[in-house]
């Protein structure tokens, strides 16, 4: 298969899913390079760059994209699969933001707090070790970890003629912020308007579960995917599948109604999958899920639900598209 490459200029990011007016038009089965700046769209290089001097938070997440892709219409699937995510620069940023984060006073947890201190740490990528530095500000600790390439964001355009903010995850995926979203994952998102309008970006060389501070290991990354489109039988929110686990993702505020939406859809697919009532998917489910939290800093949270293949009998979902996928991810060149 041939790739399409597309790296954009500044002038061409989006910053909002929907409303934005799509930077090139595919065709389902395409397979894509793209490459995406970080969080920061690459202002933070030093630990002396300070987020409220450098960061203008309306132009965050800079999106590559949308993507128009042929023939998908609202009810749709449109299935994009991961095949390979390579940090782009040799180093990431990180930083603790002034009223932002999980663990400090925000907008939406309004406390008497001063803000916790505007800090950027830096992590030199090592290409030949595949790790990342962690350096201690304060003292002279420091320790190498494993890269773990994820997208914080890949989503499509809302319903309603809605323009939401790259910063936010909710039903057409978005800022999810889930380690899930790596190599060898597809991602089904339901289809809200003509041609899907897909972007993705955010990349994050690591991230714990929860992006606790509120910010990852920001890198530019170039994603390799295939988009393809599934006609009709959307779900109501993004489900994914690897090799080892079934998932789906809820956004939303307080934590636990992104829970709550996260074990809902499994219960549904499940009643797709095997033929399960409600209640019978609801009990099998009690007792096998893992919920990694993904994010408790966005404007909305996100929470996983898994469920690992390995306890359950074979099952196939949309004709075993995300197998399909797999075999045609290692024919690229």
């Amino acid at each position: 298969m041939d790739v399409v490459e597309v790296t954009p200029s500044p002038e061409q990011y989006a910053y909002t899913f929907g409303g934005v007016a799509p930077l090139m038009r595919v065709r389902p089965g395409t397979a894509m390079r793209l490459w995406s700046d970080d969080a920061f769209g690459g202002a933070l290089r030093s630990v002396a760059d300070l987020s409220s001097e450098k960061v203008d938070l309306r132009f965050v997440n800079p999106q590559t994209g949308p993507f128009y892709v042929e023939g998908a219409e609202p009810g749709d699937i449109l299935a994009v699969h991961l095949v390979a995510l390579e940090p782009a620069r040799d180093w990431g940023a990180s930083a603790a933001i002034p009223f932002f984060g999980g663990l400090t006073s925000t907008d939406r947890v309004a406390t008497l707090q001063d803000p916790l201190p505007d800090t950027t740490w830096i992590y030199e990528l090592d290409r030949v070790r595949n790790t990342v530095t962690f350096v201690a500000g304060s003292s002279d600790f420091s320790v190498d970890l494993p890269v773990e390439p994820m997208l914080g964001t890949v989503g499509v355009a809302p319903p309603g003629g809605e323009a939401r903010s790259s910063l936010v995850p909710e039903r057409f995926g978005g800022n999810m912020d889930t380690p899930q979203m790596r190599a060898g994952t597809t991602c089904f998102l339901p289809v809200f308007v003509e041609g899907a309008l897909f972007s993705l970006g955010d990349g994050h060389y690591r991230q714990g579960e929860g992006e606790a501070c509120g910010t990852a290991v920001e890198g530019a990354m170039t994603t390799t995917l295939i988009v393809d489109l599934v006609k009709g039988g959307a779900p109501a929110w993004p489900r994914l599948e690897d090799d080892t686990h079934w998932m789906t993702v809820g956004s939303s505020r307080p934590l636990e109604d992104a829970w709550r939406i996260g074990q809902v859809e499994l219960v549904r697919w499940f009643g797709e999958l095997y033929g399960l009532a409600p209640m019978d998917a609801y009990q099998l489910l009690s007792q096998i899920t893992e919920v990694p939290i993904a994010n408790v800093v966005d404007a909305n949270y996100s929470a996983v639900v898994k469920a690992r293949k390995s306890l359950l009998p074979r099952a196939s979902a949309y004709g075993g598209l995300h197998d399909d996928l797999r075999a045609r991810a290692a024919t690229l060149r």
